[in-house]
């Protein structure tokens, strides 16, 4: 199954419309991304608690890290750069930190409010090698865009 990221979209928008909290946002986005698609094994957010530091929020899988700093891993790349961080290979990344063994790509894209202070980053995780796309990236991205500037 490969998402279809117009319906997806559509359906965000639709579930979510009026709503400004945050984790409920969250909790919302984690599953319905996390059913879109046969390739997401892992899919969650991990919020910008305190400087430099990531945790756990809403997320669909296995158990997640419980903390992340911005300078370990790809979640914290993607928190220190602001940028998506797209990972073919997860066991060629360094300083990769193997929350589940059964993890071989990732992505990770950065969640800023409307004002553009990062609150979060969006973890997808695969069991696939070389499972994300660029399109995936810019679909995502703008999903979370579009969800994250009312707040």
């Amino acid at each position: 199954m490969t998402v279809d990221y117009n319906t997806l979209a559509k359906t965000i928008a639709a579930l979510t419309e009026g709503e400004t909290d945050t984790v409920a946002l969250m909790a919302t986005l984690a599953c319905e991304i996390h059913q879109a698609d046969d390739r997401f094994d892992w899919t969650g957010f991990y919020r910008v608690t305190a400087p430099e530091l990531l945790k756990i929020g809403p997320y669909q899988g296995g158990h997640g890290c419980l903390t992340i700093p911005f300078s370990r891993g790809v979640c914290g790349a993607c928190a220190r750069t602001g940028q998506v961080q797209l990972v073919d290979d997860v066991d060629a990344f360094p300083g990769h930190i193997a929350c589940a063994t059964s993890t071989r790509s990732e992505i990770v894209l950065p969640v800023s409010d409307s004002s553009g202070a990062l609150i979060a980053v969006l973890d997808i995780d695969s069991d696939q090698p070389n499972a994300f796309t660029t399109a995936d990236a810019e679909a995502l991205q703008a999903i979370l865009n579009d969800t994250f500037c009312r707040i």
